[in-house]
């Protein structure tokens, strides 16, 4: 039986079935690394302090590195009685170097080491989640760069409200993904944070060197309080809130080119490498990727449920509920960054049916609200062009015309005001350019944004 470190309060083994259920090896060996840089930065700083001596560090230091390189070899058996990612390092340091790895843990609990590791494992995590955010907002504003002059429905209520352009359109997931990427930069410093030299709940009465430590792992400030330190994981509350924000952007997008991709709008093509067929009808050809998204949405919120469930009503300092804590974070962050890394590619290489929106973006009586401009510009009250353009749809609907169709004489019956002029308010293109001020469709103003959303993501 493999010795736990704890052992020498109890009488009796563990129950076999016991150590399996309370043991985190299979999901916190992911942590490996980073519980070894931390160990190299604490085993540093206690040798500082003159509470190892500088040999021992040396020793400790050195059996660390080849544990390191086992584990990354491939020649490292993780064993389930020594419970966690931490002990099993410890108990293979002791094996190789001797009875002095015993010292790498002075000064330190398994309470602060493990907060310490979700810190370093997230810390890395929030980088790689803003370079692929920063990836899929590139690929937006390439395509919103290349489609300039393609004008869409917008819509409300799913139903043709007014035309835009399609830029403006993948414009507004850019703006999404931006604020994405503020609240990750935002989480980033409440995550770095140092939590190492809170022991297990009240501190340590050796006269260890927290900013040392701090300034060896990159790390902004200390924690305040002990308690505070090994109980916190609000970091990775908020690490899996703002997930699932983006995974609820990705989901809206994805449900607008499922809709886009199919026969009743045919308004872009997925790359064939993004879809699958079915297994009864060939013709088909299925936005698997975007439905997949989608569906991964509910899984992050329900990390998010997880991990906010696991800490609502825990006394402090720390309590085994929080073991909980790792695989909600951990899935979270390989479902977000899949997800991002798949949409970015999927986006690329998507292709646009400019005439299929243009024909869309006439239809449904778009331009309506310009007529009504137009007669606010003559001097209506709106609430009174509001109800005169509202008839002239409806004249349209049983006349079956569009608003281009109407001949000047057939306007004028509804207002006299309405003259030559209104027909270069009803096209496409006079209504998107119409809205040229900051933040609106016409062509000028989105390239403006293009230029500017260019020059944050360099």
């Amino acid at each position: 039986m493999t010795t736990k470190p704890w052992q020498g309060r109890f009488t009796q083994p563990t129950d076999k079935f016991v150590e399996e259920f309370t043991a985190s090896i299979g999901f916190d060996k992911r942590l490996y690394r980073h519980d070894i840089e931390g160990s190299i930065a604490h085993v540093t700083m206690l040798a500082r302090q003159g509470i190892v001596t500088e040999a021992e560090k040396e020793q400790i230091v050195t059996g660390l590195r080849a544990i390191l390189a086992d584990i990354e070899a491939g020649n490292f058996d993780f064993s389930v009685a020594l419970e966690d990612i931490h002990m099993n390092i410890e108990a293979r340091l002791t094996e190789r170097i001797g009875a002095v790895g015993g010292k790498l843990h002075t000064a330190r609990s398994r309470n602060d080491q493990v907060a310490l590791d979700i810190r370093l494992y997230l810390r890395e995590g929030v980088e790689t989640v803003r370079e692929a955010l920063r990836g899929l907002m590139m690929a937006l504003l390439e395509q919103a760069e290349r489609h300039l002059d393609v004008v869409m429905p917008g819509f409300t209520h799913l139903q043709t409200a007014q035309p835009i352009l399609f830029s403006h359109h993948l414009m507004a997931y850019f703006e999404m993904l931006r604020r994405d990427l503020q609240r990750f930069s935002e989480t980033l410093g409440r995550i770095n944070v140092l939590p190492l030299g809170a022991g297990a709940l009240a501190g340590t009465t050796f006269p260890i060197d927290r900013e040392f430590v701090a300034e060896e792992l990159g790390f902004a400030e200390v924690a305040r309080n002990s308690l505070d330190a090994v109980s916190d994981r609000d970091f990775a509350i908020e690490f899996n809130a703002n997930a699932a924000l983006v995974m609820m952007h990705l989901s809206r997008l994805a449900e607008e080119l499922v809709l886009w991709s199919s026969a009743n709008f045919a308004f872009v093509d997925l790359g064939d490498a993004f879809c699958t067929g079915s297994s009864i009808m060939p013709q088909k050809k299925n936005p698997d990727v975007p439905e997949l998204i989608r569906g991964k949405t509910g899984r992050v919120y329900g990390n998010l449920l997880a991990l906010l469930t696991v800490m609502k009503a825990l006394p402090l300092a720390y309590n085994k509920d929080m073991q909980e804590d790792k695989e909600p974070l951990f899935d979270t962050l390989d479902t977000l960054l899949g997800s991002l890394k798949i949409f970015a590619a999927m986006i690329a290489a998507m292709t646009v049916n400019a005439e299929n929106m243009r024909k869309a973006a006439g239809s449904g009586f778009s331009t309506a609200t310009d007529i009504a401009d137009y007669l606010v510009r003559k001097g209506l009250p709106f609430r009174a062009a509001h109800e005169v353009v509202g008839k002239i749809v409806r004249f349209c609907v049983e006349q079956n015309k569009t608003l281009p169709e109407v001949t000047l004489a057939e306007y004028q019956r509804f207002s006299p005001m309405i003259g030559e002029d209104i027909y270069e308010c009803v096209t496409l293109e006079a209504s998107v350019n119409a809205r040229s001020a900051t933040g609106g469709t016409a062509r000028e103003a989105v390239r403006r944004e293009i230029e500017r959303a260019r020059r944050e993501l360099a």
